[in-house]
């Protein structure tokens, strides 16, 4: 099982995270994702999904049209964990790549 993180490990992480706002209720980080179209946010959750299922660790996520919101927490763990940290990380390189210009 993951372990919390520690205060000053979860302050240097989240500033990684600039675009993900905490969700101190749930102890969990959540954002938005806006891409150009359907097929767009459905080709990003897809990438994001097999990340996941790889890694064994499932965002909480929904997806209207051209936008995804997810949200992160380790439930086992009862709140923020490294794997909720590099999910995250992976989703935004994910999300770079796929608005780049030129993609």
């Amino acid at each position: 099982m993951s372990q919390p993180l520690t205060p000053d490990a979860r302050l240097n992480l989240l500033a990684t995270l600039p675009e993900w706002t905490l969700e101190p209720v749930r102890d969990a980080i959540r954002r938005r994702y806006e891409f150009e179209d359907f097929g767009a946010a459905f080709a990003f959750m897809t990438q994001v999904a097999l990340f996941a299922e790889k890694h064994n660790h499932h965002p909480e996520w929904t997806n209207v049209y051209n936008k995804v919101d997810v949200l992160l927490t380790t439930h086992d763990a009862g709140g923020l964990t490294r794997k909720d940290i590099v999910l995250a990380q992976f989703a935004d390189g994910i999300y770079a790549r796929s608005v780049a210009p030129g993609h």
